[in-house]
């Protein structure tokens, strides 16, 4: 499938970019806010046509795009789900995304889906498993895709390595990059009670291609520490501060603002957006 030569092959710059979200469509249509790029959830453009491929036909000239998906279920038991990974395969091709994610996780099962992406045992077994998706995946859409580490609220007993050595050992081995969601790695560490640090340094800087955060929801009616990864809030000042010390050690690269719950106006989204710029550009400057 030949990609769709109306769109310009960009790619998403190492600038703070936001999610594209149902209640800001509209607006940035008609007013075209200077936005450095835009990422949209694979799910929402698989129907055919409507009120959504419109609004990307009319934008997608002019920002660079990444497609992040949250469906494909690729640590599943089950198989890779053919019909979904042909109409992402379609949209890829239509849209020409400059970059294409999904997740560390499970979600689907007999057919049956979770509201929630699941956590895997990080084991060897399931390192093997995700490097055949993620290259099947790959090969179907000939292309690299990025991989996220998710949040989680349970630990599997036996696992064979702390997550950050399985995150990397999965990238390694499959050959795609990863997403590294900065907000997910601190509500592990405290969820799970290790150093975000010591999760931090043992990402190699190479691998890394986009960075996520996002707010989350403190659960203070428990006994233990809980953090809720909601995406409802804005991104918490222990957050900002792992991300100034992830950009210290990887450099710049495309970081996105996360907001899917309890939406706020545009200028807030963008706002935050502002933040993380301010962060990429003072490691520019003090490079120079």
């Amino acid at each position: 499938m030949t990609r769709d030569t109306r769109y310009p092959a960009h790619p998403v710059p190492a600038s703070a970019g936001i999610g594209l979200r149902a209640p800001h469509v509209d607006s940035i249509v008609h007013q075209r806010p200077t936005i450095p790029w835009l990422e949209v959830h694979s799910e929402n453009l698989f129907a055919a046509g409507g009120a959504t491929h419109a609004a990307m036909e009319a934008l997608r000239a002019d920002y660079p795009l990444s497609m992040h998906g949250v469906g494909l279920s690729l640590g599943a038991a089950d198989r890779l789900d053919t019909a979904h990974l042909r109409r992402l395969k379609e949209l890829a091709a239509r849209y020409c995304p400059a970059l294409v994610s999904e997740h560390l996780s499970w979600g689907a099962v007999g057919g049956l889906h979770s509201n929630d992406l699941l956590p895997l045992p990080f084991t060897e077994e399931a390192v093997t498993l995700l490097v055949s998706r993620i290259g099947q995946v790959q090969d179907a859409l000939g292309r690299e895709i990025l991989v996220e580490n998710i949040s989680s609220y349970l630990r599997f007993r036996d696992c064979d390595y702390p997550e950050w050595e399985f995150v990397v050992e999965v990238v390694r081995r499959s050959g795609c990059g990863l997403l590294l969601d900065v907000n997910n790695l601190y509500v592990n560490s405290v969820n799970h009670g290790f150093d975000p640090l010591d999760y931090l340094r043992a990402i190699p800087a190479e691998i890394v291609r986009e960075i996520h955060l996002a707010g989350f929801t403190r659960k203070d009616d428990v006994s233990v520490p809980l953090l809720i990864d909601t995406h409802s809030r804005p991104v918490s000042d222990a957050v900002w501060g792992l991300y100034e010390e992830a950009i210290a050690r990887i450099g710049p690269v495309p970081t996105l603002i996360e907001w899917d719950q309890d939406i706020p106006a545009l200028e807030i989204l963008l706002a935050e957006a502002s933040l993380a710029q301010e962060v990429l550009d003072a490691y520019r400057a003090h490079a120079v």
